[in-house]
Formats: C-alpha cells, sequence, structure tokens
C-alpha cells in the first residue's frame, strides 16, 4: 500500500484520500505561517501573510465542513509534498542572511504552498462534481478562489517591490 493507509478502490475512495492529505497540508500551513510572518519584513508581506493565516485557518473548517457533509470523521493522512515544501522553505529561510533576499524567498516558498494548494483542490472540485456532490464542490471551490488570490496577491507583492530590493 506504500503512502496509504487503505486500498483506494474507487474515486470515493480517492477524493476521500485527497480530502484527508489536504486537511493534513493545512494543518501544517496553520503551524508553518507564524515562522513566515515572523522571518517577514516587507509591511506588505507580513499583512497578507497574516491575512492568509486567517483563510488558511478557515479553510480547515471548510474541510471539516467537507467530510461531514460527505459522511467521514475528519482526518489527515501524511502529506510528503508538504512536509517537502515546508521543509524547503524552513531550509531556506534559514540560510537567507539579507531581510530582503529573506522577503523573496518568503513569497517563493509561499507561492509554492498556495501552487500545491490549487493543484489539490482543483482536483478535488472536479472529483467532486464527477461523483454528483455539487454541494461539496461548491464549499471546495470557495477555497480554490482563495488559493488564487493569495498566489496572485503574493505576484504583486514580489513584482512590486521585494525582488527588486533583493537584487
Amino acid at each position: 500500500m506504500g503512502l496509504f493507509s487503505k486500498s483506494i478502490n474507487t474515486l470515493d475512495d480517492l477524493f476521500v484520500h485527497t480530502l484527508q492529505d489536504i486537511y493534513y497540508a493545512e494543518q501544517q500551513i496553520v503551524k508553518n505561517l507564524p515562522t513566515m510572518i515572523g522571518k517577514a519584513t516587507d509591511p506588505e508581506l507580513k499583512k497578507g501573510l497574516q491575512k492568509h493565516l486567517t483563510e488558511t485557518e478557515n479553510q480547515v473548517k471548510r474541510l471539516e465542513k467537507v467530510f461531514e457533509m460527505h459522511g467521514q470523521s475528519p482526518k489527515g493522512t501524511t502529506c510528503a509534498a508538504m512536509d517537502g515544501i515546508l521543509e524547503e522553505a524552513e531550509d531556506i529561510m534559514g540560510v537567507a542572511k539579507d531581510e530582503e533576499v529573506t522577503d523573496a524567498a518568503i513569497i517563493s516558498s509561499a507561492q509554492a504552498v498556495e501552487h500545491y494548494e490549487i493543484t489539490r483542490y482543483g482536483t478535488l472540485v472536479a472529483f467532486a462534481k464527477e461523483l454528483g456532490r455539487d454541494d461539496c464542490a461548491a464549499v471546495l471551490q470557495q477555497t480554490l478562489d482563495e488559493e488564487y488570490a493569495a498566489d496572485k496577491k503574493l505576484t504583486a507583492v514580489a513584482e512590486a517591490r521585494v525582488n527588486r530590493k533583493a537584487a
């Protein structure tokens, strides 16, 4: 079975597993965002990360709602991908000595997190629709929209000044 705790034989099994994956990932993000916030020096970056921490906490609650709507207990399964992304973020923030470069590294790392979340939520929306769970899809779509917006905001902050200062 490898990384998976139980067999995945149906699209519904895969849907639940993917929910468990992103549930774990979101919980790890909630634990790790305060470190990024603490190391960020750009005021707009810091403010955006704080806002996204609140959004992420709400996303965890939304996932719990989707689990319940789908007749499942909220439960996470280890997400090696998110663990790796967050470990890499911690490493790069630890070796970047210049504050401006650290801010650019934080944005880069945060965007890696966002892109992973976008792939997971996009997949979950598609699975939910295929399973006839438009109710679940609508809740998941809210989070997907937030993830796209967060990524766009990070790009704007990077391109407006952070990358230039780091250069």
